[in-house]
């Protein structure tokens, strides 16, 4: 006899997952088949995309290297003030000694004066008020209570200076991790992009950036451009002696260099010192706002915010450390925003 029992229905619970499993199935299907593939992206838009990232990083850079400077000043200065606190110490430990003597004198001769024995066992900060009432300090005493007094001053003062400028030092080296992170961040980002390029890409990327320092190089006649001074055309003659050089961020000679690295090692070969990074050396002498009047040698300060720098090659031309990947080179002053040169 057949069995007329109706079949085992499924349970509401596994109704609901396979429900949404099949939702799921179909959602992702329509998806993929409207996914676009992934494009790549060609050399040149690598390149402008690279290019921006080095100059993101090249800002960076110089903000590290005034991290950098102002942590080299504040350790010297700070060294400076504590080699002054220990001397001051010292100093204060001897008016100290002499005033003791002169209670063991007194001892000797008849007992210590009541006003001295006070100031051997408090703080003289506050006891040359209440010692100016008595009349048994000698003038000697007086003296030599008040130099102490002075000295104590002295030595707070310089306490609480070192104390802030060591707050400093912490906060500078704080921004020199911070800045350093963020060039290390920009300059990984702008590898990924250049390892996206075929071998055959990277060598014509090469190649054309060889040819423009090439172009830029032949451009370049010094013959008929006078120097801005000696020291000027010193300073130009050394950053030709490094033509070639890698550009390091943070680096400032003698064999790898970032922009304002070149600069400042370039004019120290002519004996003359000027600031570490770009913006400090937009101010470091006269500007001159028309390319037109430029000279071998000025500094010419590029962009809005003076993050870059180079020197003036003559015949519209600039050598300089352009960013992470390049050499120290010539190249048109119109490739970059210019604003305005600085003759030292």
């Amino acid at each position: 006899m057949a069995s007329h029992r109706r079949p085992k229905q499924p349970s509401r619970a596994r109704v609901t997952v396979l429900t949404t499993a099949a939702a799921a199935a179909v959602v992702l299907s329509a998806n993929a088949a409207n996914a676009a593939p992934s494009e790549k992206l060609s050399k040149d838009e690598v390149k402008a995309k690279v290019d921006k990232l080095y100059e993101e990083a090249e800002q960076a850079t110089e903000k590290l290297d005034g991290a950098k400077e102002k942590q080299q000043k504040l350790q010297k200065e700070i060294s400076t003030i504590q080699d002054n606190v220990a001397r001051g110490q010292e100093d204060l430990n001897k008016l100290r000694d002499s005033l003791g003597s002169m209670a063991t004198a007194q001892y000797r001769s008849g007992g210590i004066d009541p006003s001295v024995q006070l100031f051997l066992s408090s703080d003289p900060d506050d006891y040359l008020d209440k010692a100016s009432t008595l009349d048994q300090l000698s003038s000697q005493q007086v003296e030599a209570l008040k130099k102490i007094q002075d000295k104590q001053r002295e030595l707070a003062q310089e306490r609480a200076e070192a104390t802030d400028k060591l707050k400093d030092l912490s906060a500078t080296r704080t921004e020199l991790a911070k800045q350093k992170s963020a060039v290390q961040s920009k300059l990984a980002d702008a590898q990924k992009l250049l390892n996206t390029l075929t071998a055959k890409e990277k060598a014509a990327l090469d190649a054309e950036q060889a040819q423009a320092a090439s172009r830029a190089s032949s451009r370049v006649d010094l013959g008929n451009t006078g120097s801005a001074s000696s020291r000027a055309a010193a300073a130009f003659a050394a950053a030709q002696s490094v033509i070639g050089s890698p550009y390091v961020y943070g680096a400032s000679g003698p064999s790898s260099f970032d922009c304002s690295g070149l600069t400042s090692w370039a004019y120290a070969q002519a004996g003359v010192t000027i600031p570490r990074t770009s913006e400090a050396q937009a101010n470091a002498g006269t500007r001159i706002y028309s390319q037109s009047d430029l000279k071998v040698g000025d500094l010419v300060i590029f962009y809005g915010d003076y993050h870059h720098v180079g020197l003036y090659a003559g015949n519209g031309q600039v050598l300089h450390a352009p960013h992470t990947g390049a050499v120290v080179r010539y190249e048109a002053i119109s490739n970059m925003t210019f604003e305005f040169g600085v003759r030292i």
